[in-house]
């Protein structure tokens, strides 16, 4: 666990293998109420075959807090510092909801640092109905009222059928994120972050994004709906899209398994054979 200064902030990350030894590099960009601690889980998958970089966003997790309004492409600069710092020159960018926007623009500002891509619960750009549901949690965030703020945000992250068979799982999770939602302090970076993401729009370059990438879209997912990855999957030359069925947004969550093997079996395939 290490930090390093972008711009005067400190940037918290975590390296979960040794950069020296080789292997693939994959590094994981969190969701918007995510930090480097959500992928714990995901670790001993990843870093089996892999090395492995996490590393919390400004306003996320242990990384500084802003103090003002931003767009989401100084998180991409903020990538691409860590990446230097680790004198990475090229690596696999996997990331998840708003880690995916970041994960585009990174890919299209600085094709020549990304290996290969997975988008997972991705949106090409923020729509005016995405940035109303934002809007909404804003509002709401206003109130400090934590319960009010999982309520409006939380249950529609996952799918109605995950969210009914794991009523113990979503309760605990209740339990450890209402005294969380109810801290200003996070309610203020959480509304920065959503303001961040209002003006994301890659559909004028989608195009030009060459290398290799990953769809994968959850069945149920009402946040970042199937035709928003099946609008990407059409727009990128070489992608590929993959439909968990039944899943909702957290597809990471609700259907892990299917998650890392499906990103471990990409970044792994190197040799494809092409069938005419």
């Amino acid at each position: 666990m290490s930090t390093f200064a972008h711009h005067g902030r400190d940037i918290f990350y975590q390296v979960d293998g040794d950069l020296t030894s080789g292997k693939e590099i994959i590094v994981l960009l969190n969701g918007i109420m995510m930090s480097t601690a959500s992928w714990d889980g995901f670790v001993e998958a990843f870093s089996e075959t892999t090395t492995l970089i996490r590393f919390d966003m400004l306003d996320q997790g242990q990384s500084a807090r802003m103090d003002e309004p931003y767009d989401q492409s100084l998180q991409v600069d903020v990538l691409i510092a860590l990446l230097d710092h680790l004198a990475v020159s090229s690596c696999h960018l996997v990331g998840i909801s708003y880690g995916a926007s970041v994960a585009l623009q990174a890919a299209i500002r600085f094709p020549k640092r990304v290996a290969k891509l997975v988008l997972a619960n991705a949106v090409a750009a923020t729509s005016p109905w995405l940035k109303a549901i934002g809007d909404g949690w804003n509002q709401v965030a206003k109130t400090r009222d934590g319960e009010a703020y999982y309520n409006i945000s939380i249950p529609y992250i996952y799918s109605d059928t995950f969210y009914n068979q794991n009523i113990a799982w979503m309760e605990a999770r209740k339990e450890m994120l209402v005294p969380l939602f109810s801290d200003p302090e996070f309610l203020d970076r959480m509304t920065r972050l959503t303001v961040s993401a209002e003006t994301h729009d890659t559909r004028d370059q989608l195009q030009d994004i060459a290398m290799p990438t990953l769809l994968i879209a959850g069945e149920k997912d009402v946040l970042t709906p199937r035709s928003e990855q099946e609008f990407l999957h059409h727009q990128i030359p070489d992608s590929t899209l993959l439909v968990f069925p039944g899943c909702g947004h957290a597809s990471m969550y609700e259907q892990p398994k299917a998650f890392t093997s499906s990103i471990l079996g990409f970044v792994h395939a190197n040799h494809i054979p092409t069938i005419t």
